[in-house]
């Protein structure tokens, strides 16, 4: 006995053109975010002195510029939460 003939898998015609372009798309931007990052890196390695009320710190530009982005992102997250909070406390928590 002879198995039984696979069904041919017919996708329809709009889809071939959508999702593959997307996806270069993705690639692209991603590999030119990635080569930033990495010329971003390489560019502010150098040594950077931070002075601090007590004492001196010597570290990589770039972990400098990180570690500044990273607490000014921080902080106005959690001024904007503490905002809403008081707005909330203010108009009687009707949100």
């Amino acid at each position: 006995m002879e198995p039984a003939p696979r069904p041919k898998l017919d996708f329809p015609d709009q889809h071939e053109g959508t999702v593959q372009p997307r996806l270069w798309i993705f690639l692209g931007l991603l590999a030119l975010v990635i080569a930033y990052l990495i010329a971003f890196a390489l560019k502010n390695n150098k040594e950077a002195e931070v002075d601090f009320v007590f004492w001196t710190a010597s570290t990589s530009r770039v972990w400098v510029i990180l570690v500044s982005l990273g607490i000014g992102l921080l902080g106005g997250v959690l001024l904007s939460q503490l905002y809403r909070h008081r707005q909330r406390r203010r108009s009687g928590g009707s949100e």
